[in-house]
């Protein structure tokens, strides 16, 4: 121990002998900067004198270099790029939605309907759909850009939006159209005939009405009809589209027997109330994206969009409960729906108060068309023809009567209600003929149906092979049941 003593005291007096003989500045040093100072050290200081004053000298001339219109140029991008994300995101509710409206042994086959029918969307609107629907070459249809061709990639192409990233937003409205089908053709139809519908609505029906909409030259937006975010363009579309799929198809075994609509309650309302949540947040993408700029309208249109979501969850809530006598949580969900495509196709030129009673009639109306449907025994497990169909041409209609530069409400006269009459009937006449000729083709070269044996014991074993709750209790009776 007295040998380690010693060691320590000859380093101490060997550092000292050297601190002693040391140059003043070396001294110095060490009292500043410490015991462990070195010259290595030292030579960083101006080094990062140098980095620091370059990378200033470089930032103001980057900002010297950037204007105004570079600095909306972006913003504007960012904006639309994370408003098709919350569109894309709206798939996750539109699977939760209709699964738990429908049975449990069908899950798998529901959820994979809406997993894929967005990546069908895509492909098939970038291969021909966008060149059908945003090439200005005639009133009535686009002739040119496909594959997305003859753009550039990182200039203003669309207003003061990029290729792709106008590609990306409307592919993501093409792919809602096409899911808004999977809801009301549920529980029966084959997986493959559903697959080629979706393509074909994508890449041709949806793009060509589109077109005579949102593109300078189409001669609907000629006449004045306007649809801000898609009431028509995306939600009638698709719902004539689920209409014309459901009366062709027919309804599920043991929904109308004996002159009596017997109920198939879904088997999950829990996810269902969660996808109407995912969507209600998603249409934030939806209306003030439509947009197409980060601006001063963004928040107005999200707040149009908002008051009209809970005043259709509210008017069906209340409807439902005085017809019904129990404030039924599917009228809520399909309200809440109700109140959102309604407003979309005026949310930016409606007032706040119109919004609510655009919303409020939304509401009630989804209501009495769910009822009116099944009076003519068109089967939708969901209400989504109900929702889409018929909210979303009552919305369109709505522009004609709020919007406060041309609606008849607020002094415009009667000339926007004359547009958005034949523009409902022009869209809605193309898409029916178009998508009867589609379903009745499929029919008759497969059956377009799944099988009565299959449908009793779900499309999951029958067209997947798999079941989404392994080991649970199946009620595979006439009568659907809980299951």
């Amino acid at each position: 121990m007295s040998s380690l003593n010693f060691s320590r005291k000859a380093k101490r007096r060997k550092s000292s002998v050297w601190d002693s003989y040391a140059p003043p500045f070396d001294q110095m040093a060490k009292r500043f900067f410490g015991r462990n100072f070195s010259w290595a050290w030292l030579a960083c200081i101006p080094l990062a004198l140098i980095i620091v004053a370059t990378w200033d000298t470089a930032a103001h001339a980057q900002d010297e270099a950037l204007t105004p219109g570079d600095v909306q140029f972006v913003l504007d991008n960012i904006w639309v790029l994370v408003a098709a994300v919350l569109v894309i995101f709206m798939n996750a509710g539109f699977g939760m939605l209709e699964t738990g409206f429908c049975r449990q042994k069908n899950a798998v086959n529901i959820l994979s309907k809406n997993l894929i029918v967005f990546a069908l969307a895509t492909l098939s609107f970038w291969v021909l759909g966008f060149g059908l629907m945003f090439n200005e070459a005639t009133p009535f249809i686009g002739l040119g850009n496909f594959f997305l061709s003859g753009f550039s990639t990182d200039g203003p192409e669309f207003g003061n939006l990029t290729a792709p990233v106008f590609f990306l937003f409307q592919a993501a409205f093409a792919g809602t159209a096409a899911t808004i089908v999977s809801g009301a053709v549920a529980e029966r139809i084959k997986f493959t005939d559903f697959v080629i519908f979706s393509i074909l609505l994508t890449a041709v029906s949806y793009p060509i009405t589109g077109h005579w909409v949102w593109t300078g030259a189409g001669w609907l937006g000629g006449l004045g009809f306007s649809d801000f975010a898609g009431s028509t363009v995306v939600h009638s579309v698709g719902g004539w589209a689920a209409l014309c799929g459901a009366a062709i198809l027919g309804p599920r075994i043991g929904k109308y027997q004996d002159g009596q609509i017997n109920a198939i309650p879904g088997h999950n309302m829990s996810i269902a109330t969660l996808g109407c949540l995912i969507l209600w947040i998603g249409w934030f993408g939806f209306n003030p994206g439509s947009q197409l700029a980060a601006d001063g309208a963004v928040p107005y249109i999200a707040v149009t969009t908002n008051l009209a979501a809970a005043a259709g969850g509210v008017a069906a809530t209340f409807t439902a409960w005085i017809m019904s006598g129990k404030p039924d949580l599917s009228m809520i969900i399909n309200g809440i729906l109700a109140g959102l495509v309604g407003i979309t196709a005026g949310c930016a030129g409606a007032s706040f108060f119109g919004a609510v009673i655009i919303g409020l009639v939304a509401g009630v109306l989804v209501v009495f068309s769910v009822g009116f449907f099944d009076s003519i025994k068109i089967d939708d497990p969901v209400g989504a023809i109900s929702v889409h169909l018929v909210c979303g041409m009552w919305g369109t209609l709505a522009v004609g009567l709020f919007d406060t530069s041309a609606g008849l409400f607020y002094g415009g006269g009667i000339g926007q209600l004359i547009s958005q009459i034949i523009g409902i009937v022009a869209i809605g006449l193309f898409t029916v003929i178009f998508s009867s000729v589609v379903w009745t083709i499929l029919k008759s070269a497969s059956g377009l149906r799944v099988s009565a044996e299959e449908e009793l014991k779900g499309l999951d074993i029958g067209e997947h092979g798999m079941e989404a709750y392994s080991g649970f209790l199946k009620d595979t009776s006439d009568m659907g049941g809980v299951a």
